[in-house]
């Protein structure tokens, strides 16, 4: 297994940290997403790990070796760009096998190593057809099976889905796992879709303005999140302006609740910010008031979007549970006890 180690590893632009001095440990054999909003310095960071920049300062170790000032065709690293970057003129299994021609692998060798390869992505039998011929999700294993031709000590995909249509980019989640658990290869997945990150990784990492801002596993950053940018970027969370009276209890537009067991506190006395997840916002006889202003059927769920104190609420109900509410009605809402977040503004 490789670990993957970042020292204080930092990329500038002129006078612009892309990334900027990013510490982590990364155990081997996980499957890692890098997750931000564009221009939060993802792909940088991927780039400085498979040598495709060079930092500004700070370190790259794998495995305990220092891979910092290694040139990249000498790092061992598999990567998958997201223009997958195919060669037309190439066969699909002489795509697979190019990382081992021009390496010296004897001709033999790379087609038996191609061969296997597609059959791994499932595309058995389909080493000597044209690239133009194949579907968007077919050129994709192409392209994953190229990246594990070396049977790399790293694998970096650089939004490797993000061009797929969504039924598509849903399978090709599933078949990417799958695989990367089977073969235990350590893998770092950019990627800026939540959904996707939540769904594949072992552990995420989410950045903002080239910091890491929480790094966990991912219903560990849904919801436990470390500040409030994680909060409204993971997932969908209700941010209420709030007050922390004491560790126990908060003050929402006037109404004090109860911190319980499983309520968080990542802040100290005053100005707050209380984190709510759709899911935990119920409508009860009394309560925070509102105004439903929205109602979306989305087939496994109903959510609902109300005004409260000119703040916009969002609740989830399953179709079973769906309140009986229309546009413009009064409700109170209730804020359930064990997933509350009380953060710093």
């Amino acid at each position: 297994m490789n670990d993957l180690s970042l020292h204080g590893l930092t990329k500038r632009f002129g006078q612009t940290a892309a990334v900027d001095d990013v510490t982590l440990d990364i155990p081997g054999g996980k499957f890692i997403c890098l997750l931000g909003p564009s221009g939060c310095g993802k792909t940088t960071l991927l780039r400085l790990i498979a040598g495709l920049e060079e930092p500004t300062a700070g370190r790259i170790l794998v495995g305990g070796q220092d891979q910092t000032e290694t040139p990249t065709h000498r790092r061992n690293f598999g990567m998958v760009f997201q223009s997958l970057a195919l060669f037309p003129h190439l066969s699909v299994g002489d795509n697979v096998a190019y990382p081992l021609a021009i390496r010296g692998t004897r001709r033999a060798q790379r087609r038996a190593k191609a061969e296997e390869l597609l059959a791994l992505v499932q595309l058995p039998g389909l080493a000597d057809r044209r690239v133009q011929q194949l579907s968007g999700g077919q050129r994709q294993r192409v392209a994953i099976a190229r990246g594990l031709a070396i049977d790399p000590r790293l694998f970096l995909l650089d939004e490797p889905l993000s061009a797929l249509d969504a039924n598509l980019r849903e399978h090709m989640q599933m078949e990417l796992r799958q695989l990367q658990a089977r073969l235990g290869v350590t893998t770092v997945v950019v990627t800026h879709d939540q959904k996707e990150a939540l769904t594949m990784a072992d552990v995420v990492i989410v950045m903002d303005r080239g910091c890491v801002q929480q790094m966990g596993a991912p219903m560990e950053v849904y919801r436990d999140p470390a500040n409030a940018f994680v909060a409204g970027f993971i997932g969908t969370s209700n941010l209420l302006p709030a007050r922390l009276l004491d560790p126990a209890t908060v003050e929402v537009s006037g109404q004090r609740l109860v911190l319980g067991p499983g309520d968080r506190v990542k802040c100290p006395p005053g100005p707050a910010i209380l984190s709510v997840r759709p899911e935990d916002v119920r409508f009860a006889s009394e309560g925070l008031p509102a105004r439903v202003i929205f109602i979306r059927d989305l087939g496994e769920s109903v959510q609902i979007v109300l005004d409260h104190a000119g703040q916009e609420v969002t609740a989830l109900f399953s179709p079973r549970d769906r309140p009986d509410v229309a546009v413009g009605d009064p409700v109170a809402l209730t804020l359930a006890p064990g997933g509350r977040v009380v953060l710093a503004p």
